[in-house]
């Protein structure tokens, strides 16, 4: 496996990782699976500033991806990032995030990003869309919980947290 820069024309198969996650699960608060066209905008429009990378194996298959964006619009707010990770449903478990993001923190820090912070989908009560995987993985990576929102994302006729 190795880590290389995410292009326009890997958007068909980094959306094939992602709408997954869309349609079945709450790990993305995204309702509808965007376009290959509005996720092409996408990659350019967070490439233009962060990186955005992805993990391919030995075929050139991607694996997973990740990205950093920009936490909030306020230039005071630019040494802060929101982090991303997806990784193919099939390829999960198998140290592929863990490496997508000692990447994604290495190339931050070389930029001077002071904190990244890792906005994730938090059941209430786990359930067959959202359980406690994300939360548990960011931990592992050495993330710490500094606030929850209540009830903010919809989705499934079921509220969830963040």
């Amino acid at each position: 496996m190795k880590i290389e820069r995410v292009t326009t024309s890997d958007a068909e198969e980094l959306l094939a990782i992602y709408a997954p996650y869309v349609t079945g699960t709450a790990i993305s608060f995204e309702t509808e699976v965007p376009s290959v066209e509005e996720f092409r905008g996408r990659i350019e429009k967070i490439s233009s500033k962060y990186p955005y990378i992805k993990a391919v194996d030995e075929d050139n298959k991607i694996l997973g991806y990740a990205y950093a964006g920009t936490f909030k619009e306020r230039s005071a707010y630019d040494w802060s990032v929101e982090t991303t990770v997806y990784i193919r449903q099939d390829c999960r478990r198998q140290g592929i995030g863990k490496e997508l993001y000692e990447a994604l923190e290495k190339a931050l820090r070389g930029m001077g990003v002071l904190n990244m912070n890792a906005c994730i989908a938090y059941p209430p009560k786990e359930d067959e869309y959202l359980d406690k995987n994300s939360v548990e993985f960011h931990h592992h990576m050495g993330y710490r919980l500094v606030g929850e929102f209540y009830k903010c994302g919809y989705k499934f006729h079921r509220w969830y947290n963040m």
